[in-house]
């Protein structure tokens, strides 16, 4: 391309074909330093600052059955930067410089006070909320999620405001869990105190959720034919690669490929799903699907946000006392079973498997955020999609076998395009309500609330 053709491209700019739109990453030719390189300075006010066009995505991860806390609590001299991963947590090496753990975060309302057991079905509701769900297999009240408040307040600025996915299917009908309804066991987003946010277990429908344009026969068709969303956004691709420089061709050429990729590995997957049918009925499901199955969805995620179709998303692991029986890794029980362990050696040694595992695949998630280039931060410095981000990842019950619901077990993991210090393990010495650490992560967002669930202030010491 000649010095001084701008190639005018819009961060919002959208790769469109019969039934899909496909978004972008982000491109030197979208960004004040790109376009001065071709000689533009017309520059939209939004363009102003270092870290223009650099917007904060956060991404929450639950995992039921809380974990041993002795594998997970981190080792060596204790609070700030000079602290050890523990066993469970050492999946997070490579990445330790962009995670916090946080000790001492506790959610009340997941506490049975006179209504009685139910703790899986707390544990679940309060992740994101922070609320006390009313005990009811019908009439369900909670309270709307920390991530529908920033959803909410940014639905203006992507084409979803939100993604909510998982690895097992909602059941929003009937009692999961000692007469709570199964919506507070299947559903950590809320939308508002009676209305969950439906999530996506199949990785098509997730895929067709995010670059679907709403046109449902064309999408169809194209799901019938088994065609790539690349060829049908081709003609506008091929355009698009003309008016870009080098730098911007090669970029999109890797984008491109990580898209054909994932849509092979849910060919894949949808192959071996329809061999295996028969196997479905089982409640724990297909053992051995479930790593391609966890991955899928969060590479799904990292398309999402590095495309800035949306900026919130939530993935659920399994629902709360999800019964997954992990055979891959040793662990012999299912899930829950499991984590009534009552001391037995045989029984917790299944469990550190289990959470080790879980852990491998955070990494994996947080390792792919890490690997996509996505401008530079609020100091100017060159900034992975990891860097903008938040990932919150824990569960909503500390000790399994006793069902307490303090002393959570949570990862905070990237660094808010610079405004989140790392590498750090606080430690509350009172107890603290988690719902502290939501108003101060929506701070980060540019989504600020009052209050939420049972929060009483912003969480010290996390900024």
């Amino acid at each position: 391309m000649n010095q001084g053709k701008s190639p005018q491209i819009d961060r919002r700019r959208l790769l469109r074909g019969a039934g899909f739109t496909l978004g972008l990453p982000l491109l030197e030719s979208m960004t004040r330093a790109g376009r001065s390189a071709f000689g533009d300075q017309r520059l939209p006010a939004s363009d102003e600052g270092p870290a223009a066009n650099r917007p904060t995505r956060m991404a929450c991860l639950f995992v039921p059955n809380g974990v041993i806390q002795e594998s997970w609590r981190p080792e060596g001299q204790g609070e700030g930067d000079q602290w050890q991963l523990s066993p469970t947590l050492m999946p997070l090496a490579s990445l330790k410089s962009k995670v916090s753990v946080l000790s001492g975060l506790a959610h009340d309302n997941g506490r049975s006070y006179n209504d009685g057991a139910g703790d899986h079905a707390r544990s679940g509701s309060t992740f994101l909320t922070a609320s006390r769900p009313v005990k009811t297999s019908s009439k369900i009240r909670l309270g709307i999620s920390m991530d529908q408040v920033a959803a909410e307040m940014l639905k203006s600025h992507t084409s979803l405001p939100s993604i909510e996915l998982g690895l097992v299917a909602s059941r929003n009908a009937g009692s999961c869990d000692s007469g709570y309804s199964c919506a507070y066991s299947s559903n950590i987003s809320w939308r508002s105190e009676n209305q969950p946010m439906p999530k996506e277990t199949l990785p098509r429908a997730a895929f067709e959720r995010l670059f679907g344009s709403g046109d449902t026969a064309a999408r169809k068709r194209s799901r019938w034919m088994r065609q790539s969303i690349l060829d049908v956004v081709r003609s506008d691709a091929e355009h698009l690669m003309k008016r870009v420089g080098q730098n911007d061709r090669r970029k999109l050429d890797e984008y491109f490929t990580s898209v054909r990729e994932i849509e092979r590995r849910i060919g894949r997957t949808e192959a071996a799903d329809a061999e295996a049918r028969p196997d479905l009925s089982i409640p724990a499901g297909r053992v051995k699907a479930f790593a391609e199955h966890c991955r899928l969805m969060m590479d799904l995620i990292v398309l999402a946000f590095q495309t800035d179709t949306t900026r919130v998303a939530t993935l659920m692991l399994d629902n709360a006392s999800g019964g997954r029986v992990y055979k891959e890794v040793g662990a012999r029980g299912a899930h829950h079973g499991l984590s009534h362990h009552q001391n037995k050696q045989d029984k917790v040694d299944q469990l550190r498997k289990i959470d080790h595992y879980l852990v491998q695949q955070l990494a994996y998630f947080l390792g792919r955020l890490d690997a996509v280039s996505d401008g530079v931060d609020v100091d100017g410095n060159p900034a992975s999609l990891l860097d903008q981000s938040m990932v919150l990842y824990g569960s909503g019950i500390g000790d399994g076998n006793r069902h307490t619901h303090h002393d959570l077990p949570i990862v905070l993991a990237g660094r808010s395009g610079g405004r989140l210090p790392s590498d750090r393990h606080l430690i509350y010495q009172q107890e603290k309500p988690m719902a502290n650490l939501f108003l101060s992560m929506l701070d980060l967002m540019g989504t600020p609330t009052e209050a939420i669930g049972d929060s009483t202030g912003r969480l010290e010491k996390l900024t």
